[in-house]
């Protein structure tokens, strides 16, 4: 994995394998309170509605590789493939900002169109 030196990627290593891991507890621990959330699905705020995030995310992970976090104090970026239940392989990038040694805000950046397709071959519950 390639990485950079600074306070917000040594926090984007911390969080991309406690993801790898599905720790949401670690996840949790190095977000702040009011920790913000944007991607395809929408944006979230609060650690509540974040860990519910990452908790749904970590039941649909079969394997998650980190491969790339690049970053300073302020500010990060991580690459990383990750197998899912509905989609293989799915390439994703997330940047994340870090405010007081805690994530701050997080933009999850993926194509969104193969869970779609695969949410529209199952049936509701």
């Amino acid at each position: 994995m390639t990485q950079t030196a600074g306070k917000a990627a040594e926090i984007a290593r911390i969080y991309v394998d406690a993801m790898a891991n599905k720790d949401v507890e670690k996840i949790a621990s190095i977000s702040s309170n009011d920790v913000v959330c944007s991607s395809p699905l929408g944006q979230i705020a609060g650690i509540e509605r974040f860990r519910g995030f990452q908790d749904g995310f970590a039941r649909m992970i079969k394997k998650l590789t980190a491969l790339a976090v690049y970053g300073d104090d302020e500010q990060a970026v991580i690459v990383y493939v990750v197998d899912t239940h509905p989609v293989a392989n799915a390439i994703v990038a997330e940047r994340v900002q870090v405010k007081n040694g805690k994530i701050a805000s997080t933009d999850v950046i993926y194509d969104a169109s193969p869970f779609a397709a695969f949410a529209a071959t199952t049936k509701p519950h």
